[in-house]
């Protein structure tokens, strides 16, 4: 299967990107902003505290030096969770700058009178209204987006797709709408507009790759309150640790009680998790997806079921000759002759593929004879085919062949043959020369290499696949055999659609699928993941939650592993942020109370080297620990197409037992550090 290429990302570590992330981190910092993340706005609290008393300490001559180092330390977890947002919305800003020197402000031709297109106003783009008529000849720049009500022309989508091959537009059908800021390459457009200025499709797609309009999605809100839970549960533990501390004779110092509860609240998690979410919209970008909320990125990852259109998802797309099959009394040559005679008229994908294969298996590549007639296929006759020196060869559906033969009965070997093509999952076509039956040619649906295993993939993923086709049943079940999908609906309509994602949501299932017709609007409206194509129509666009700017409906799998791996890789680094903070207790209790209570030596495993050194080293690490997560969460956990099971237990083993060793390792490390600068 191919792949599919990614669009330019800026790296990881650019320094424009860092530069620029940097001074937004600072900018973040106001607290009318951190409020949306309670657990570092509570975080920031704290280290105005601590910052206000150690300043009074230093100005009072008291001892400040453990209270600033704490501020300072707290102060650096505040800034790397902002800086962690930072450089994920600075990624989507990068893709947001370069789509913004698309949008060029142009002059546009507006029709005075729509049915007339030589009557027409120069009128800035931003001063059109929705239902304006405009023209658009070649060299001209598309003010707004539109539906085509008339012509047809070839048009440059690169700066939308980044795609450089131009694109056929035309009234009608399934490829009438048109993007604002793209540009006619030949030919002309009239073009209903149908935005309003600001609201193009590409402003909305400027807007949501900078972040500006991501919502969180319903998980980010349960997290967030879980967070915010912990944060008040572990603020309660704190303060009673105070009346606890001096019925024991120890005295707890603000700092200290500061460095505490920072230690105990999940602030990994709580400054990542903003980070996370952004990151995985911005993988989608760099699919050439774009997706309308964060909302829809988080349901493909819940998503169970696959709906999938047969023809160029799962199959190639144009069906392609596989054999040649003569009638009784006709050799294999002689009807490869007539075929290829009756298609030499044939420019379309089947008719090409006719000629290879009599090319490549019978060594036939004739020359169209001088003088010849070329019968073009129409939907009446359903026959196509050459006339030549009173010779007719013609090549269509079976009944049409038998009719213009004026054959009441087939000959029963021919019927057999064509009855097995049929249960296979193909398509026949009769063959005649000069009134004789010649035999028949079958074309077949190429179903796509690797398709299977993806599919079976999906299945161990837990995601049920659907085939959906307009093809009678028996052809659908033999390319659903060979695909290997779970179900298919055959004959289906735009109502079956519909009817089959709303059977499924009420079974409790999360539904996704691809289209781009307007008659593919109702069920990418219902399905929860609606995966509109660039190329479809204005409806369809506007009903999905997501516009593949490919126009490639086998990118409706990437889709979901890619929600898969945001919603593994939140949770991954959620469970290394509690079990980082379960080891930072062994570091922080024991330096608290081991003179009140030296039985608590025993917890002391990491040995530190003073009760102070070992809290500075635990706040130090806690900092640390955020920043250096941070290329993990714009990056993701790698996913594996594994079953729920499997993946819990990796996700245990990996990073709940690696949370728990990462804190002694880097705690110990610091602390050594902070001896040999004798500041321990």
């Amino acid at each position: 299967m191919a792949s599919h290429a990614k669009s330019a990302s800026p790296a990881l570590f650019d320094g424009s990107l860092l530069s620029r992330a940097a001074g937004d981190a600072f900018r973040k910092l106001n607290p009318a902003q951190l409020i949306r993340n309670p657990v570092i706005f509570v975080t920031e609290v704290i280290s105005i505290l601590v910052t206000i008393l150690g300043l009074r300490n230093l100005a009072t001559g008291a001892p400040s030096g453990f209270a600033i180092a704490i501020a300072f330390f707290l102060w650096l977890t505040v800034l790397f969770a902002t800086f962690a947002e930072a450089v994920a919305e600075g990624r989507g800003r990068a893709r947001a700058e370069s789509l913004r020197r698309a949008r060029t402000e142009t002059l546009a031709k507006r029709l005075v009178n729509p049915a007339d297109r030589a009557i027409f106003q120069p009128v800035a783009a931003s001063e059109l209204a929705v239902g304006d008529h405009v023209l658009v000849e070649a060299g001209d720049l598309i003010p707004s987006d539109g539906d085509v009500v008339e012509g047809m022309a070839s048009v440059n989508e690169s700066a939308v797709t980044g795609e450089s091959a131009p694109v056929i537009r035309e009234s009608g059908g399934d490829r009438s709408a048109v993007t604002g800021g793209t540009e006619i390459v030949s030919d002309w457009l009239v073009v209903r507009i149908t935005a309003a200025p600001g609201s193009t499709f590409l402003d909305r797609m400027i807007r949501l790759v900078e972040g500006a309009e991501r919502r969180k999605t319903p998980n980010e809100i349960a997290l967030d309150i879980l967070l915010a839970g912990l944060t008040l549960i572990f603020l309660i533990a704190v303060v009673t640790l105070v009346g606890f501390a001096r019925y024991s004779g120890t005295v707890l110092g603000v700092p200290v009680l500061a460095a505490l509860l920072v230690c105990l609240i999940p602030t990994t998690i709580g400054g990542l998790l903003s980070a996370i979410g952004i990151a995985g919209m911005d993988r989608l970008v760099r699919f050439n997806v774009l997706a309308t909320s964060g909302r829809a990125v988080e349901a493909a990852g819940d998503v169970d079921t696959l709906l999938l259109d047969k023809t160029g998802t799962i199959t190639l797309g144009n069906r392609m000759a596989s054999a040649f099959i003569p009638a009784p009394g006709v050799s294999e040559r002689e009807l490869a002759r007539a075929i290829a005679l009756a298609t030499l008229g044939d420019e379309t994908p089947e008719g090409r593929s006719i000629l290879a294969f009599a090319r490549d298996r019978f060594s036939i590549a004739p020359e169209r004879p001088e003088g010849a007639v070329v019968v073009p296929f129409t939907a009446q006759t359903r026959l196509s085919g050459l006339d030549h020196d009173g010779h007719a060869f013609r090549k269509g559906a079976v009944d049409s062949v038998l009719a213009w033969l004026k054959m009441e009965k087939a000959p029963a070997e021919f019927t057999a043959a064509i009855e097995r093509i049929a249960r296979a999952g193909g398509t026949p076509l009769a063959v005649a020369q000069d009134g004789r039956l010649m035999g028949a040619i079958e074309l077949k649906d190429i179903v796509k290499p690797g398709i299977r295993e993806r599919f079976a993939a999906l299945r161990r993923m837990g995601i049920r696949t659907v085939m959906v086709t307009g093809d009678n049943r028996i052809t659908a079940a033999a390319i659903a055999t060979e695909a290997g999908v779970d179900d298919f609906i055959a004959e289906a309509t735009p109502q079956d659609k519909l009817a089959y994602i709303r059977k499924t949501q009420e079974d409790g299932r999360l539904v996704a699928m691809a289209g781009d017709g307007t008659n593919d609007a109702p069920a990418l409206a219902q399905a929860d993941v609606g995966v509109a194509m660039q190329t479809g129509t204005q409806a369809a666009r506007e009903a999905g939650n997501m516009v593949d700017l490919d126009s490639d409906p086998t990118k409706l799998i990437e889709i979901v592993e890619i929600g898969k791996q945001l919603l593994i890789t939140r949770g991954s680094l959620t469970t290394f942020s509690i079990a980082n903070d379960i080891s930072k207790y062994f570091a922080i209790l024991p330096a608290i109370f081991i003179t009140a209570y030296p039985e608590l030596g025993a917890l002391n495993v990491m040995h530190l080297a003073s009760p102070q050194s070992a809290i500075l080293s635990a706040v130090i690490f806690n900092a640390l620990i955020i920043v250096a997560l941070v290329p993990l969460a714009l990056r993701g956990v790698s996913f594996r197409p594994i079953g729920a099971s499997a993946l819990l237990r990796r996700n245990l083993l990996i990073y709940g037992l690696g949370g728990i060793v990462a804190p002694f390792i880097g705690i110990k490390l610091i602390d050594m550090l902070l001896a040999l600068a004798g500041l321990a």
